[in-house]
């Protein structure tokens, strides 16, 4: 598989999710519901945040690349998951985002 194809990504990221929700019926009796992962999400930016502090000697932590590389592509994830579970083609959302802003900044 090639890393860049996104299709394949959103294939293997719902596929992940679904098995985490198996995991949270077994260990909880339900799903976590959107709210419950936009807040993981939020919890993982934050952290990306702190990574990129500490790879920046401006958080006194050792810096970690493998962790910041980690919490990037969880962060990416995350995303995949909320634009699915809000019914949104996440493709679709990038691809209007970066059209409106070459439109705004380089048209």
């Amino acid at each position: 598989m090639s890393k860049h194809n996104l299709d394949e990504i959103i294939r293997r990221s719902l596929e992940i999710r679904g098995k985490y929700h198996e995991l949270e019926l077994q260990h909880h009796g339900s799903e976590w519901t959107v709210e419950e992962d936009a807040l993981a999400y939020l919890t993982d930016a934050g952290l990306v945040g702190r990574n990129i502090m500490s790879q920046q000697q401006r958080w006194p932590k050792e810096n970690s690349r493998n962790e910041l590389e980690h919490k990037l592509g969880e962060n990416i994830w995350w995303l995949i998951v909320l634009a699915d579970r809000s019914g949104i083609d996440i493709k679709d959302a990038v691809q209007k985002f970066i059209s409106s802003k070459e439109q705004l900044l380089i048209n």
